[in-house]
């Protein structure tokens, strides 16, 4: 696999630069959700083997609970990397952040994401074998391995669950395509059933090949749309939901050189805000649900001066009124208002993330929080969100070893 020129995700990219990965091991198993009730008693004082969950305080069916779960991607193959899916519980008023065990025998498992049904979840595997894992979250509290399936590409760096819940989604940053795999009642994956190479248009300046960074279903489930950083390009699919299989049905071309990685949607459905990690820009995208089509707008600044920003990810609160932004070169974070119904973004300002290289980010399901993977410096920073959109940090940074995805569950 031909290295990328840019700091992009994983392994296989040279800023930062990491050794060659292993081929994949088998998933060990561990434990998941019992990491949140770590937060009720002493740090890591539970056994990292399944144990039963509690009963809870009598609270009203409203109540938020105090602590929820918290799960860490990391690379395994790194000097100082993890050795697994780390898990962790937040509280959900203070953003503080205990530690719990961690689910071993995952290669690089760089990217996370849960089922709807929140039952299950799945890892990528970042590595010159892709390969995408599913666990399973038993009522109590348990965590089962479901199994792995191959993607059939190399160096699957993103993945998605189809709102329907059926079909699980990934993204070969390598080898610059897409796949698509079932998922059983149980949560499991059943064999590949399709894989798409992005073989057109040729690749951008600077790119040796095709680089699919993410892929995603649109709000309204009617298509599925995947970013590529190596061809500029965001592809448009429609899913077959019953053969599980993709067919273009619109490509929306960037400024060339762009180097599109990672978009989030306005909750309205009607627009989406695209990271561009080259030209440090976030482009706001006109989303057709009745056609698939984006049609990009013009770049809109990060508030981050001169040099590369290499922006990552952006993030939308719940209400549509604010959008994040991740700028790894100079370890920031950029605010932006939504304006217009989602259709125009205006700068606010930018503030230091607390951490080194930050690669993803994400906010808790109720907006309150926004929780940011810094890389480089292996931690996790937490910052509080104002009625008016502003962030504040909170707390001491967390320590996570490599940490490039964090996911907080609902």
């Amino acid at each position: 696999m031909k290295p990328s020129p840019h700091p992009s995700s994983g392994p296989e990219r040279p800023a930062p630069a990491l050794p060659a990965l292993p081929g994949r091991r088998g998933f060990l198993g561990g434990l998941l959700a019992t990491a949140a009730l770590a937060a009720a008693g002493p740090a890591l004082a539970i056994p990292a083997r399944a144990v039963a969950r509690p009963a809870p305080a009598p609270a009203p069916p409203t109540a938020p609970r105090a602590t929820r779960p918290l799960l860490l991607g990391t690379y395994t193959s790194e000097a100082g990397g993890g050795t697994g899916i780390g898990t962790a519980a937040y509280d959900t008023a203070t953003g503080a952040i205990t530690p719990g065990p961690v689910i071993t025998g995952v290669d690089n498992p760089s990217y996370l994401a849960l089922h709807p049904s929140g039952s299950t979840v799945y890892a990528v595997a970042e590595q010159e074998a892709g390969a995408v894992t599913a666990g399973g979250i038993a009522p109590d509290g348990t965590y089962e391995v479901l199994g792995s399936r191959s993607t059939g590409g190399s160096g699957t760096t993103h993945l998605s669950v189809h709102p329907s819940g059926r079909w699980l989604l990934s993204a070969n940053y390598g080898s610059g395509s897409v796949a698509v795999h079932p998922i059983a009642e149980d949560g499991s994956l059943g064999e590949r059933t399709d894989l798409v190479t992005h073989s057109s248009p040729p690749p951008g300046p600077g790119q040796g090949g095709p680089h699919a960074h993410q892929i995603v279903t649109a709000p309204d489930g009617g298509h599925v749309l995947a970013v590529d950083l190596g061809t500029d390009t965001v592809y448009t699919y429609a899913l077959d939901e019953s053969a599980g299989t993709l067919t273009e049905v619109s490509r929306a071309a960037l400024a060339p050189g762009s180097g599109p990685r990672h978009l989030a949607f306005h909750p309205g459905g009607r627009f989406a805000y695209l990271a561009c990690e080259l030209d440090n820009t976030l482009v706001v995208c006109a989303y057709d649900p009745a056609t698939g089509a984006l049609t990009p707008g013009p770049g809109q600044s990060t508030g981050t001066g001169s040099g590369t920003s290499y922006p990552s990810q952006p993030v939308v609160t719940g209400d549509g009124a604010y959008v994040y932004l991740a700028n790894r070169g100079p370890n920031s974070l950029t605010r932006y208002a939504v304006e217009n119904d989602g259709a125009a973004v205006r700068l606010l300002d930018t503030v230091p993330v607390g951490g080194d290289w930050p690669r993803q980010l994400a906010l808790s399901p109720d907006s309150t929080l926004l929780f940011a993977a810094n890389q480089r410096s292996s931690t996790v920073t937490v910052f509080g969100v104002g009625p008016d959109g502003s962030l504040t940090a909170v707390g001491d940074p967390f320590p996570a070893p490599v940490a490039v995805c964090v996911l907080p569950l609902p």
